[in-house]
């Protein structure tokens, strides 16, 4: 395989604006009334599995296990809608997820789903967080940093 770059390296300040968003999404995410870190989780790794990103499915698995996720619902993920293990709130995420990330137009009754269940501020941080996961995921998939190697703080 060719080797290769160093994406924080060659550009430390992109990188650092996508670390910025990150930062700006743990703080709304924790203090959401209406959204919470492991909805953020469960989302990030379902878009992961979705564009088959090997890096970021073991980072947020890892991830959401530190927030106390259980096992069963990480292993689940995958079939989420057949599982008896999702909230509603959870089941609005990742349907919004994984139609964002299918790059599908936003009909009116997920609109007012999402905005339902979410509310404004949460409804405009989840639809960035899901471009931020998929953003975040191609340049994974196009450096291909070596999976295990992050480890959160």
């Amino acid at each position: 395989m060719t080797k290769r770059i160093n994406y924080f390296s060659i550009a430390p300040q992109a990188i650092e604006i996508l670390m910025q968003q990150e930062n700006y999404f743990h703080q709304q995410f924790s203090e959401s009334q209406t959204m919470s870190m492991i909805i953020w989780e469960l989302v990030k790794l379902r878009v992961s599995q979705i564009n088959q990103c090997a890096f970021c499915i073991d980072m947020h698995s890892k991830d959401a296990l530190k927030l106390g996720e259980q096992p069963e619902r990480i292993w689940g993920l995958n079939a989420w809608r057949d599982m008896p293990f999702y909230t509603e709130q959870e089941h609005v995420a990742l349907a919004f997820a994984e139609h964002l990330s299918a790059c599908k137009s936003v009909d009116d009754a997920m609109y007012q789903q999402v905005l339902d269940t979410f509310g404004e501020q949460a409804m405009v941080d989840l639809t960035l967080a899901i471009n931020a996961i998929n953003s975040w995921n191609r340049v994974v998939k196009t450096f291909k940093p070596k999976v295990g190697s992050f480890t959160a703080a």
